[in-house]
């Protein structure tokens, strides 16, 4: 058997095997797998693409007879049900491998433990927890959507180092370095869905695709009640190549609605909420898509909104190291904010990294 460190860097192994399909699975979990005998990796695998083989018997695969007697190091529990694919616990069990350990249970009602009943109904000495943590963050989308048909909302801003996403006049391209782009440019391709407020659309003009494009086509979401977005706006121009929703309210007039219709943009009538479109109706309505990732890209207001309504998951807030000042300079979150320091949203864990010239915030609230 190896030892707990050994152990730990082949899970850390199939983690890593597992990032790979980001971007391409959804909304089916990320698994990574790796097959060790004698201390050796003798096969790994790991799930592609969404509809192709899973990564257990890819790493079987890639094992062949070296399986028998081995342990399958795998960043889920091991599937028991028939989707587009076969399932799993048939294929580790014909492998004739001795011992699984599994990060994490998959949270999958089909699956949810039974995976693991039945290896060791089986005679399969079967551990589950290892990086228990680290499999759960790889796969939060997953485990939202799983349980409660939600999408997971990263709201993502850049700003200097005074907290300004803007000069006082509104330029703000470029606040951020170039390799700060690319890394938002890449989370692009990742998504099911990119969400704006109306007040950036207007302001900005975005286009809010992806470039170069990654696996992933965004749908690019507007906030916006009254249907203001002008018909000319680069989103509408672009809707028949990328969708394009439109969140609206019944205050959002009959001919802005179908105009925007007519030009291949889908309008949502959500209900109303402080003045503004429900977000929560509106996550619940891409949750029923089975969209597991929405990224959040602003403005102020609706980050603001999307705070106080409990929608958002995680922050990625990158800082330039250059200073903006002004009074009236825009800050990444607007609203009419707190009275009391009591009342502030704490962060529950978070890290820090440097990307370009910036640095890089990860919130995980």
């Amino acid at each position: 058997m190896s030892s707990e460190g050994d152990a730990a860097s082949f899970m850390a192994r199939a983690l890593e095997l597992a990032e790979r399909g980001r971007g391409r699975v959804e909304p089916n979990p990320m698994v990574g797998a790796v097959v060790v005998r004698d201390g050796v990796v003798v096969g790994e695998g790991f799930h592609a693409g969404f509809g192709g083989p899973h990564a257990e018997p890819v790493a079987i695969g890639a094992a062949g007879e070296a399986c028998r007697g081995a342990t399958l190091y795998v960043t889920l529990e091991p599937c028991t049900h028939f989707g587009k694919t076969p399932p799993c616990v048939p294929a580790v069990l014909a492998a004739g491998l001795a011992r699984v350990v599994a990060a994490m249970i998959d949270p999958d009602p089909r699956t949810q433990g039974r995976g693991i009943e039945l290896l060791r109904a089986a005679g399969v000495e079967v551990e589950v927890g290892l990086l228990a943590t680290e499999a759960r963050r790889l796969n939060a989308p997953f485990v939202k959507l799983t349980a409660r048909g939600l999408p997971f909302v990263t709201a993502k801003w850049a700003m200097s180092l005074d907290g300004k996403i803007a000069t006082r006049t509104g330029q703000s391209r470029w606040i951020s370095s170039a390799p700060s782009r690319e890394r938002v440019h890449a989370m692009r391709g990742q998504v099911d869905a990119i969400l704006v407020g109306i007040g950036t659309a207007l302001a900005d003009d975005p286009l809010l695709t992806a470039r170069p494009p990654g696996p992933r086509t965004a749908v690019r979401v507007v906030a916006d009640s009254e249907a203001r977005i002008p018909l000319g706006s680069r989103l509408v121009s672009s809707a028949r190549e990328v969708p394009v929703i439109v969140a609206a309210t019944d205050e959002a007039p009959a001919g802005r609605r179908e105009g925007l219709a007519r030009a291949g943009v889908e309008v949502l009538v959500l209900p109303e909420e402080g003045g503004h479109v429900s977000l929560p109706a509106l996550m619940a309505e891409l949750g029923r898509r089975r969209m597991s990732n929405v990224l959040l890209e602003g403005g102020g207001e609706l980050v603001a909104a999307a705070l106080a309504s409990q929608i958002v998951d995680k922050l990625l807030v990158f800082v330039a190291p250059r200073i903006l000042g002004g009074r009236e300079a825009p800050t990444p979150v607007g609203g009419l904010g707190i009275a009391d320091l009591a009342q502030a949203l704490q962060a529950r864990e978070w890290t820090l990294q440097r990307v370009g010239d910036d640095a890089l915030i990860e919130v995980w609230l």
